[in-house]
């Protein structure tokens, strides 16, 4: 006699569902009870696998500097450096206050100047980031841990956390300065209004743009109270700084940095030429890829008619941009298939973009209170900054805006009753997106390392000196290696030398000879900074996109001799 298997009822399913949703809501629950834990965990996530990034980019100029505090902490800026093709004084090469610099001395006494070493101190600006944005959400909006998630998984807070400049540090105490600054409005209190003028003045010493928050905070109480009173008093203690590090200066090094920065930005931008429609449709899609959550959560946040209309509108002002032919001039090398990816890639950015001034415009006309204009003019003034007034557009100069943008986001959520749970999705689909554009640029600065390590290993061993060109981090490691940096104005390539030359870098001099290749593995389908696709997240010279996606070249140095540049091409 046969007897049929006993079938699976629902019921014994049962306990097994029910196992997991009390987990999960145990995590939900523990998550809202405990905010702060919550947050520090998600950064100590997102940056920890980052942590051994070689440097790369700007970040020497930062650790020579903190070097040079470590011995001279009065002169932080008492040294050479051959950055643009001579040695010069350091003070005219960086165009940044030294407070970041004093972090990395300090966090190096007690830690040492290894990678590790000084990203992992660099964990503790970009966590005060993420929470001061949940503080200062929970003042503007339902859903705070929303804004700081939306703002810790951008590629923008994610690329810029993992290097050691001087950007991250400067918005932790932005956020602090902002959060400080409308809690004691809102008690008038004084020492939180103290406390808010100093950290402008420590965001302003760590980089200029954060002297912007004095006038940013004087209009959101002029928008709320609409009346002076004792706080502007605290505003003068950022420019009372100011005024101190600009004498510093002028008798230390017998120029004044603050003016001569403003100066710089000012010779620089371009505010005047014609290509200014370029630059700002430049900007536009930088914050739109810098801050590609918005794209992920718009289906959440828009009517697709609404969606449909703002996509639109900047498509046609990017097509119209490109059938001018100004928008991607000094990029006509890219030709073919690849000119068409680019210029999609633009296209989507551009769109993001626009999503993100439309936040700004919808929050203005729906609330029209003091927290919308503090929000507003913190996005467009960056926004403006970063098309108009400075001297290149970039990833850093675009980051100031990712918390008023995670918070806009979070006020434009209004999820129905009992489904707050649907914008996990886009959530986690703009962590992965951030999550690998961070990788392409951990991957990108591992080749440069390797690259300047194979290079001395193959040629810098023997009496012969080993010369090279270009900067960032393929000069920090050949340096650290011995190669030193040639000077157009005593460089003699002799015989037995070699000159490096890393091709995907700048401030070069390219020879007309045939070199030898050396390559090194890097990104190879997304990357962030390569002039042959068009990525230039850390300067738009480089490229007319934060990253792109596309097949990607190692990275690779050519090596001449002085044979090989007497030889005719």
């Amino acid at each position: 006699m046969l007897v049929s298997p006993a079938r699976k009822t629902p019921d014994m399913d049962a306990p097994t569902s029910l196992a997991r949703g009390n987990l999960w809501n145990k995590i939900r629950e523990w998550a809202t009870a405990h905010p702060y834990w919550t947050l520090t965990i998600a950064v100590f996530i997102a940056l920890g696998p980052f942590l051994s990034k070689p440097f790369n980019m700007d970040d020497p100029l930062f650790i020579w500097t903190a070097r040079q505090i470590h011995t001279h902490p009065l002169d932080p800026y008492g040294f050479n450096v051959n950055w643009y093709g001579s040695a010069s004084p350091m003070w005219s090469v960086t165009q940044n206050p030294p407070l970041a610099c004093y972090f990395l001395a300090l966090a190096a006494g007690i830690l040492g100047w290894s990678e590790i070493a000084l990203h992992g101190a660099c964990l503790l600006p970009a966590l005060a980031v993420i929470l001061g944005t949940y503080r200062l959400a929970r003042r503007f909006c339902d859903h705070p841990m929303l804004a700081a998630l939306a703002t810790l998984f951008t590629p923008v807070f994610l690329v810029s956390s993992t290097t050691v400049m001087c950007d991250v540090l400067m918005l932790a105490f932005w956020m602090w300065a902002v959060v400080l600054w409308v809690e004691g409005m809102e008690r008038d209190a004084t020492w939180p209004l103290a406390g808010a003028g100093l950290l402008i003045a420590l965001a302003a010493l760590t980089k200029y743009f954060g002297a912007c928050l004095i006038p940013l905070l004087a209009l959101y109480i002029l928008t709320s109270k609409r009346r002076l009173g004792r706080w502007a008093g605290f505003l003068l203690i950022p420019l009372l700084a100011l005024g101190i590090w600009q004498w510093a200066t002028q008798t230390l090094y017998h120029h004044a940095l603050l003016s001569e920065a403003a100066d710089y930005a000012r010779r620089t931008s371009g505010f005047f030429s014609g290509a200014r429609i370029t630059a700002v449709m430049t900007a536009l899609t930088f914050t739109g890829g810098c801050l590609s959550a918005t794209i992920f959560m718009a289906p959440w946040l828009w009517r697709p008619r609404t969606l449909l209309a703002l996509a639109a509108g900047a498509a046609l002002l990017a097509i119209a941009l490109f059938c001018q032919g100004a928008f991607l001039h000094g990029f006509y090398w890219i030709q073919g298939w690849f000119r068409f990816s680019m210029e999609t890639q633009i296209v989507l950015w551009a769109i993001s973009g626009a999503l993100v001034l439309a936040l700004v415009a919808a929050d203005m006309r729906t609330r029209r209170d003091a927290s919308s204009w503090l929000l507003a003019l913190w996005v467009l003034g960056t926004f403006a900054f970063t098309g108009i007034l400075n001297w290149t557009i970039n990833g850093r100069s675009i980051l100031p805006m990712a918390p008023a943008v995670g918070i806009l986001l979070a006020r434009r959520w209004q999820p129905p009753a009992g489904r707050n749970g649907r914008i996990l999705i886009p959530l986690a689909a703009s962590a992965l997106f951030a999550f690998l554009v961070a990788r392409s640029d951990y991957l990108l600065a591992a080749a440069v390392r390797q690259s300047a390590w194979q290079t001395y290993e193959k040629y810098g061993r023997g009496p012969q000196t080993m010369w090279f060109e270009g900067h960032w981090g393929f000069q920090y490691y050949l340096t650290e290696l011995g190669g030193q940096a040639a000077s157009g104005k005593h460089f003699i390539l002799r015989h037995g030398d070699y000159l490096a030359i890393p091709v995907n870098n700048t401030n070069l001099k390219m020879p007309p000879g045939p070199g030898e290749e050396l390559e090194a593995d890097g990104p190879r389908y997304l990357t962030d900074m390569n002039i042959n696709v068009g990525a230039g997240f850390y300067t738009s010279k480089g490229g007319a996109l934060p990253f792109a996606f596309g097949p990607v070249r190692p990275e690779y140095v050519l090596v001449y001799t002085a044979s090989s540049l007497e030889a005719k091409p």
